[in-house]
């Protein structure tokens, strides 16, 4: 009679994780990773430019009082030539959009622009990536929505598409 409990044991196990397993498909999955800098100021930095003719970027030029994007790409970046097309209709429907070039040569940003154009007000190299992890970026393409007194107001990790841009126009008249 002791021992009985042992027989049941194998079947507890069983059940126990089956329902770990439908948990699993039944509940929602969230994907996203969610900055800890959404809400908060711009850390401080000062980049130098990622290519020549173009002016490099700082905390305080995303601080002028004009809400605008901070695009954090590569010119080694697939989904960031993917998303180009998509940072050039932003641009040309009123968007103010600086960026982050991440560990790039001045010639193969020039090359990267040169190929898919150039939304772009400002440009600062990021060789070592520091300001790219300062603002918690997970990688290559992000993009943020910066209010007007630098506070970071949205955080879209991965390429921008065509059903992105509706919702980015929206976050910077918000900002507004």
């Amino acid at each position: 009679m002791n021992r009985l409990w042992l027989l049941w044991l194998p079947l507890a196990v069983v059940a126990f994780i089956g329902g770990l397993a439908i948990y699993g498909l039944v509940v929602p999955k969230d994907d996203m990773v969610h900055s800890a800098m959404v809400g908060r100021k711009l850390p401080e930095f000062a980049l130098p430019p990622a290519t020549l003719g173009i002016e490099g970027l700082s905390s305080r030029d995303l601080a002028d009082g004009k809400p605008r994007l901070l695009n954090i790409f590569a010119s080694w970046c697939i989904p960031c030539k993917a998303e180009a097309p998509f940072l050039e209709v932003l641009q040309k429907s009123g968007a103010q959009i600086d960026a982050i070039a991440i560990r790039d040569k001045p010639e193969d940003v020039a090359a990267f622009l040169a190929e898919f154009g150039n939304p772009f007000r400002r440009i600062g190299s990021d060789s070592e990536m520091a300001v790219q992890l300062k603002l918690g970026s997970s990688g290559v393409p992000e993009t943020y929505v910066i209010g007007g007194d630098g506070t970071i107001l949205y955080q879209h990790i991965g390429d921008i598409r065509a059903e992105h841009v509706p919702m980015l126009l929206e976050k910077l008249r918000e900002a507004r």
